[in-house]
C-alpha cells in the first residue's frame, strides 16, 4: 500500500459539552466521523484507511463505520500524538511510502483538498493544509486586557489531513515520546524541517464545542441542494405458536409469536420498503429473498443496516420515519420508547425523529380477530440533486 489515510477519533470531548464523544454526534442524521472515512475511502489516491479510537466508544465506531471497508481498527492512547504514534505503528506492516493524517472532528474534507496534498509530496516529506490568517490579532494579560497587536502577516492556520513520507514521520514520533505537540507538522519542525504549506479550505472547520456542529450543519445547508423524497412500506405477518414477537427491533412478551422467514418483525419490514421506495431500490424481497435460507429466524436489524448502506452511497440521509402498528395486542405504549431509540440507531438520526404509533381496528378485520399485526412506515429521505 503505497497511501494510508489514519483518522484519529481518540478524543474524548471534555470541551464539547456532551456525553457521546463529537466524532460520533450526528450532523445531519449522520456521525461526524462518517463524512471524512467516506471521502477518504473513495479517494483513488489513497489505498487504505484506519481509524485511531477509543475501545470503549467501540459500540458508537461500529454504527458510524457501517459498510466501510477499512483497516482495522487501532486503539489510541491518553493524547493525540500518542494515538498517532500507535496509528503509525499499527500500519506498519503495510509498509507505506505515505501517510495522511486526519482529525476525526473535521468532516469536511475535500477530494480537491486531497488532490493538492498528494500533489505537495512530490516536493517535500511533509505537507499541511492552511487557511491565512485575515483577522487583526490580539494578544491580553490574564484579566483579558489588550496588551499589544500581533502581526498577522505570514500567520496560517493549520487544518488537516497533514501528508507524511511515512518513514520519515514515524522516526519523528519515536523521537519525540516525551514531548505533547499539538499537530503532526510540529514535530518536523523540531527537526529543522520545514512543512509546505498548501491552501486549505475554509470550511474545512473543526468540530470542538457544541456551536461548531450548528455552523457544521448551516455550511451543509450551504454547500448541498437536496431534494426531498417519501417512501411508504407496509407488512403483515401471521400469529403462530409462541410467546413472544419482535416488533421494531424489541422483543414483546404475547400470547402467540408471528410467522415468518426472518424474525417476523412487521414495523423494520415496512421501514424497509419505505426506505427502498424513498430511494427507488425496489422492494424487501429482492434485496432479501424468503427463499434464501440465509435469513431463517435472522434479525430484521440486518435489512435496515444494508439498506442504509444504499442510503450512504447516494450521500442521502433518513430525515425521519413515522411507523404505525395496527394490532389488538400487544401494547405498543410501553415500548415506544426503547423502538424509538432502537430504530433511530439503525438509521442515524436522533430518536426524536422517529415517531412510533399503534392503532386498532376495532375488532375488526384479520388485526381485529387477533389472527395477525400489520404495520405501515412512511419515511423522508434527504438527497443530493447533485449526486
Amino acid at each position: 500500500m503505497k497511501t494510508i489515510a489514519l483518522v484519529v477519533a481518540a478524543g474524548r470531548g471534555e470541551r464539547f459539552g456532551r456525553s457521546l464523544p463529537k466524532q460520533y454526534c450526528l450532523l445531519a442524521g449522520k456521525p461526524v466521523i462518517r463524512y471524512s472515512l467516506e471521502i477518504l475511502t473513495n479517494n483513488p489516491h489513497i489505498d487504505a484507511v484506519a481509524v485511531v479510537g477509543q475501545p470503549d466508544h467501540a459500540d458508537f465506531y461500529k454504527n458510524a463505520i457501517n459498510g466501510l471497508k477499512l483497516l482495522p481498527f487501532i486503539a489510541g492512547g491518553q493524547t493525540r500524538q500518542q494515538s498517532v504514534k500507535k496509528g503509525l505503528e499499527a500500519i506498519q506492516i503495510y509498509k507505506p511510502t505515505h501517510v495522511l493524517i486526519h482529525d476525526a472532528a473535521r468532516p469536511f474534507v475535500t477530494p480537491k483538498l486531497i488532490q493538492r496534498l498528494i500533489d505537495g509530496l512530490k516536493e517535500s516529506p511533509a505537507v499541511i493544509p492552511a487557511t491565512a490568517v485575515v483577522d487583526t490579532l490580539k494578544r491580553t494579560d490574564h484579566q483579558l486586557r489588550i496588551t499589544d497587536t500581533v502581526d498577522r502577516q505570514s500567520l496560517w492556520r493549520a487544518q488537516t489531513p497533514q501528508a507524511f513520507d511515512y518513514p520519515l514521520i514515524y522516526a519523528a514520533h519515536e523521537q519525540y515520546t516525551e514531548h505533547n505537540f499539538t499537530d503532526d507538522a510540529s514535530l518536523f519542525e523540531a527537526q529543522g524541517i520545514s512543512p509546505l504549506i498548501v491552501i486549505g479550505d475554509d470550511d474545512n472547520i473543526k468540530i470542538t464545542l457544541e456551536q461548531d456542529l450548528a455552523k457544521a450543519e448551516r455550511i451543509l445547508a450551504a454547500t448541498s441542494i437536496y431534494e426531498y423524497r417519501c417512501g411508504m412500506g407496509f407488512d403483515v405477518h401471521a400469529y403462530k405458536t409462541g410467546d413472544y414477537v419482535t416488533l421494531g427491533g424489541i422483543k414483546i412478551a404475547n400470547h402467540h409469536a408471528l410467522e415468518g422467514h426472518s424474525d417476523a418483525d412487521v414495523g423494520l419490514h415496512a421501514l424497509a420498503d419505505a426506505i427502498l421506495g424513498a430511494i427507488g431500490a425496489g422492494d424487501i424481497g429482492q434485496h432479501f429473498s424468503p427463499k434464501d435460507m440465509r435469513w431463517r429466524g435472522a434479525d430484521s436489524s440486518i435489512f435496515i443496516k444494508h439498506i442504509m448502506e444504499m442510503v450512504f452511497k447516494k450521500s442521502a440521509r433518513v430525515t425521519n420515519a413515522d411507523i404505525t402498528f395496527i394490532c389488538e395486542n400487544p401494547k405498543i405504549g410501553p415500548h415506544r420508547q426503547a423502538m424509538a431509540e432502537k430504530i433511530a440507531a439503525l438509521l442515524h438520526i436522533s430518536h426524536d425523529r422517529v415517531n412510533i404509533k399503534a392503532t386498532t381496528t376495532e375488532k375488526l378485520g384479520f388485526t381485529g380477530r387477533e389472527e395477525g399485526i400489520a404495520a405501515q412506515a412512511v419515511v423522508s429521505i434527504a438527497l443530493p440533486i447533485n449526486h
